[in-house]
């Protein structure tokens, strides 16, 4: 099924590259995944388990052996969910929901308007409404109030009688919102996983792994995950007090779609609970139980089982347009609801709000991409890109950060100008450069108005005037990470294979080591010498080609976003010619018939491959 890998190590390189590519066309030089010394666990593996030698490979180049291996082939809630009281303020805060829910005290969410967000808020919505319990939920305007708790925001729920809140993926840096809501009444429950400084809002508890003085080890959670826990450490609560003594207890299992939903659009690691969280979501989602999910996914015209592919790249955009370019509220309304047709409803005003987001989004690339461009004609040796202009739509900014980073391979802030004289934007990293605790630094320098994220991800405020100060704090403070960062341009592959060996069996081995995402690597593989026909042009942007080798099996492969960059252009004068091609393979059904397809990654030319 694959055939032998070839290395050359080339001089001054200690490390071998993989057919000899030292330089492809994204500028990577191709290397083996799994590390020699893990050979003999690879081996191991499919001796013990009875296991192809390809699915041991692929599992011991992710951190699997013969005694864990179980837990990577099936990710289970029993083995890997941690227990909840592990985390920092869980059983304080646990106790306190568990309170207001027996008491039937008024309760209101506050949520953000990304899809971790929206599903957070559908997670308590629903937890409480098993109980017998309405909420009052707040989502707020991503272009009118930005991101987080304001003062106004929960002041005014706590005057309109709720006496506990809960901020869900946000609220780990709103202190004046907090202090201002305590004053009012109400009292407050962070529920998040952003990033935290050493000192934390004035809350009730703050529930978030990644706060500094929490040793829990579970940073890689989504804001879902770790509301999934808090659920169940407030179920364990009440059934302890004996609440569900004459009550049905919620079927917190039946909301693993949800979680699963939002932990791979957040682009958490794909390891541990994670992993079993996607897992048996997907398996809740193709139950088709949640009105939302089934509505939005006939709208989208899904005909086959949800995969995360379904979830990172149809579902999720159409959730993430309602806070991008609609009402933000849609996205939290659609996953909660049980009412048919108001999920109908919603979801055809989301599929239309993202045909629309597409358009804007489309036009904002082009000026980013020439700004970007021109940035790097006049310094090409600089470590970020920061780009700004006067009518971007905020609720994009996001969007065009990331195809910055990605097509420049630069950290990437892009802002957008307003009348009052700041600038809000977000920012896209690359592997191993940490945004979140710089742009964090930038804030308690007073350089920045707002600002907080992940290492991958991180949104800020700041005044205009101060726009140059900003720019150089973030180039001094980045620029040794990113030099560190691009010295590394490998690209790991996990063997070599013949377009006759891109099969379905194949893809139902490997789909026993997924699921795949970041943190646990969908499979990359090389497709030696293979020759180019049919190379076209797909809507301006996409190279599409047939890939056949030498004994005359095929495969159909397609590049993304590719046309206009050093990928495309090497597909696209290769037809007929040779080319080393690697990506990952995905299954595609037309008019009821199932196939292989290679999303094609990066390539390189054989000829200039050889020493």
């Amino acid at each position: 099924m694959t055939a032998a890998l070839k290395y050359q190590t080339l001089e001054g390189e200690p490390t071998p590259a993989l057919l000899g590519v030292a330089h492809s066309a994204r500028g990577r030089r191709w290397v083996e995944r799994l590390d020699p010394a893990r050979a003999l666990a690879a081996t191991a593996i499919s001796q013990a388990h009875g296991l192809p030698e390809l699915l041991g490979r692929v599992l011991a180049a992710r951190g699997a052996d013969t005694h864990t291996v179980s837990r990577y082939l099936d990710p289970s809630l029993r083995t890997l969910l941690p227990d909840p009281a592990r985390l920092q303020d869980m059983e304080r805060a646990a106790e306190r929901f568990a309170s207001a829910i027996r008491d039937a005290e008024p309760v209101a969410v506050f949520g953000d308007y990304d899809v971790d967000g929206a599903a957070s808020v559908a997670l308590i919505e629903r937890f409480l409404r098993a109980h017998g319990q309405d909420v009052v939920t707040y989502i707020p305007d991503r272009l009118t109030e930005g991101y987080g708790p304001t003062p106004a925001a929960l002041t005014g729920l706590a005057k309109d009688g709720a006496r506990l809140i809960l901020t869900v993926d946000c609220g780990t840096t709103a202190d004046a919102a907090i202090a201002a809501a305590n004053e009012s009444g109400a009292e407050i429950i962070v529920i998040d996983h952003h990033q935290a400084d050493e000192a934390l809002p004035p809350a009730f508890a703050v529930v978030n792994p990644n706060r500094q003085d929490d040793l829990s080890g579970q940073g890689h959670l989504a804001a879902a995950g770790v509301v999934f826990l808090f659920l169940v450490a407030t179920t364990r609560v009440l059934r302890r007090e004996g609440y569900y003594r004459d009550r049905t207890e919620p079927d917190l299992l039946s909301l693993l779609d949800l979680v699963a939903l939002a932990t791979v659009c957040d682009v958490v690691p794909l390891k541990e609970a994670n992993r079993a969280f996607v897992a048996k979501g997907l398996k809740v989602m193709r139950l088709r139980q949640n009105q939302g999910l089934r509505a939005l996914a006939d709208e989208a015209r899904i005909d086959e089982a949800p995969s995360v592919y379904t979830l990172g790249f149809i579902l999720g955009p159409r959730i993430n347009a309602g806070g991008r370019i609609g009402a933000s509220s849609l996205g939290a309304r659609l996953l909660a609801s049980d009412d048919e047709i108001e999920a109908r409803a919603i979801a055809a005003k989301l599929e239309a709000l993202n045909t629309e987001r597409r358009a804007i989004e489309e036009r904002m690339l082009e000026e980013a991409f020439a700004a970007a461009e021109a940035s790097l004609a006049a310094s090409s040796d600089q470590p970020l890109l920061f780009l700004s202009a006067e009518g971007w739509h905020k609720g994009l900014l996001g969007l065009i950060a990331g195809r910055i980073a990605e097509r420049f391979r630069l950290p990437a802030f892009v802002s957008a100008l307003e009348p009052d004289g700041t600038a809000t934007g977000s920012a896209r990293s690359i592997a191993s450069v940490d945004l979140g605790a710089a742009v964090r630094a930038a804030l308690q320098e007073g350089l920045l108005v707002k600002g907080g994220g992940h290492a991958m991800a991180a949104g800020f405020k700041l005044e205009r005037r101060k726009q140059e100060a900003v720019q150089a704090f973030l180039l001094e403070r980045l620029a040794r990470p990113v030099a560190q960062a691009m010295a590394i341009r490998h690209l790991a592959i996990d063997g070599a294979l013949s377009s006759g060996g891109a099969s379905k069996e194949l893809m139902d081995l490997l789909d026993r080591a997924g699921p795949f995402g970041p943190g646990h690597p969908e499979p990359r593989f090389v497709f030696p010498a293979h020759r180019l026909s049919r190379v076209r042009r797909i809507k301006g942007l996409h190279v599409r080609c047939t890939l056949s080798a030498s004994d005359g099996a095929r495969i159909e492969a397609c590049a993304f976003r590719v046309a206009d960059t050093p990928l495309g252009a090497l597909l696209l004068a290769g037809e007929g010619l040779p080319l080393h091609i690697t990506g990952h393979l995905r299954r595609t059904s037309w008019q009821g018939r199932e196939s292989v397809e290679l999303m094609i990654e990066d390539a390189a030319d054989p000829q200039a491959s050889r020493p």
